[in-house]
């Protein structure tokens, strides 16, 4: 007994995710949401990567840096140096 399918309407869900830890190392909020200081996740609050392979909100990391006498990650205190893209 065979029967036949036909599909009239289809609708595509999809979902993204950054490739890091869930959180961000210096507001501990998700990645695919947003750091305190922003409205809206994605492009208003990028994930940026340390050389030392910790990520954060750019905002975030920024904010850091900022305040700190040394230029240092906030997680393993090694120098801060932006993750270069791969090439």
């Amino acid at each position: 007994m065979a029967f036949e399918i036909k599909v009239k309407k289809w609708h595509a869900v999809a979902a993204w995710t950054w490739e890091a830890d869930d959180v961000c190392g210096i507001c501990r909020a998700p990645f695919d949401g947003c750091p305190p200081e922003c409205k809206y996740p994605g492009d208003d609050s990028p994930v940026v990567w340390g050389a030392c392979q910790h990520a954060f909100h750019l905002q975030c990391i920024q904010k850091w840096l900022s305040s700190a006498a040394e230029q240092k990650c906030p997680m393993c205190r090694q120098a801060w140096e932006y993750k270069r893209a791969a090439e």
